[in-house]
């Protein structure tokens, strides 16, 4: 049997593409990805992986639950290692582990793992599923606790963390600058606020305009600029205009040239992101612009771990606008030496956890690999 490593994934998004590629190159991967969209999103070439093999059929069974057309037949390849995308809802991938279970082969499950409001059955069906794995790669070490927690093996589960496309950003960190995008924009000097991301409404925007409100009336001026895609209708533009915000907020739309990111969130005083915040956190760190985002971290995603307050951002009570105000307050009020020391922590928690090198690094660690 040869060493060769089969991955079966239900999707490849665009912002996978890096770590992915590195997987390819340097673990020489087989790659089976799935087409199964849940919402708008935007793919990957998978074309440009050497190990691509095929692209599996979504089947929708009963509910939420699923199966991967041609991925069963995997299990019976000359493949040692298994890493499969960790969702208890496809079928197909408890089919896979255990048929490997009985054959010695290896499976490895690449999940979120455990939330923190899983009711009862839901924790036995997880139990169930990732016990049957040899290794768990999760996502963030909040999941990893609550896994020991509910008693499974701390030795089983290891943090891969998450990831954009970290060679390319570091290469643009190298040459930025403080410039006046702002200032010619907004025709002062307020401090900038910056969200990035959909347009949604679960991301709760509408606290940060509400919050704006309240600095505006205590006299705490600040900008706002919101860069990303209209997804949901919102009750935005209402808002706005009922507090007379026209001139403080620029709807930027979406962007995906990395060299005008990069300049509009260095640039910038802090991310908010006022719902949930995913790898809009990453984005912002690795330009060194800390993040605010809300303390309900069961309603959290992964990538919220990457916020350490007092040091790279702040948690604030969830739904309440004066905390958000005050917590605001507090960030845009610190001094331009701390701004510095600030970015630099911000780097630094990107550079040690948040990137494709270091997840390649954990997946080697978890097959004890070796050219």
């Amino acid at each position: 049997m040869n060493q060769k490593i089969c991955c079966i994934f239900n999707l490849a998004p665009h912002y996978n593409a890096p770590v992915y590629t590195l997987m390819d190159k340097e673990l020489k991967c087989d790659f089976y990805i799935g087409d199964h969209i849940a919402y708008p999103l935007e793919l990957m070439n998978y074309e440009s992986l050497h190990g691509f093999k095929k692209e599996l059929k979504y089947k929708s069974l009963i509910g939420n639950f699923y199966w991967q057309n041609g991925a069963v037949a995997l299990a019976f390849r000359s493949y040692k290692h298994y890493i499969l995308t960790g969702e208890p809802h496809c079928i197909s991938t408890w089919v896979i582990l255990l048929l490997n279970r009985l054959s010695g082969r290896k499976s490895y499950l690449w999940t979120h793992g455990w939330y923190g409001d899983e009711s009862i059955l839901k924790k036995i069906i997880k139990k169930l599923f990732f016990g049957l794995s040899h290794k768990v790669l999760l996502y963030g070490d909040y999941a990893r606790n609550l896994m020991i927690k509910e008693g499974l093996n701390p030795k089983k589960l290891l943090t891969i963390y998450n990831s954009l496309d970290y060679e390319v950003q570091i290469k643009i960190r190298e040459n930025l600058k403080d410039t006046f995008v702002y200032k010619e924009h907004f025709n002062n000097e307020y401090p900038v606020l910056l969200y990035i991301g959909r347009i949604q409404s679960r991301k709760k925007i509408e606290l940060l305009i509400e919050a704006m409100n309240e600095l505006q009336k205590s006299k705490s001026f600040c900008n706002l600029i919101l860069i990303g895609k209209q997804a949901d209708e919102t009750d935005l533009n209402r808002l706005i205009s009922l507090y007379r915000l026209d001139k403080y907020i620029w709807f930027y739309g979406p962007c995906y040239d990395e060299n005008i990111l990069g300049e509009l969130i260095y640039n910038a005083n802090v991310c908010v992101s006022p719902g949930n915040v995913g790898l809009t956190a990453i984005h912002s760190l690795v330009y060194g612009t800390p993040v605010i985002s809300q303390n309900n971290f069961k309603q959290q995603m992964p990538e919220f771990e990457a916020i350490q307050p007092n040091v790279t951002g702040d948690f604030f009570i969830e739904d309440s606008v004066e905390d958000l105000y005050s917590t605001i307050i507090k960030w845009v009020s610190i001094s331009k030496l701390e701004r510095d020391s600030v970015r630099q922590q911000c780097y630094k928690v990107v550079d040690e956890k948040y990137n494709p090198r270091i997840q390649v690094e954990v997946i080697k660690k978890a097959i004890n690999f070796s050219k």
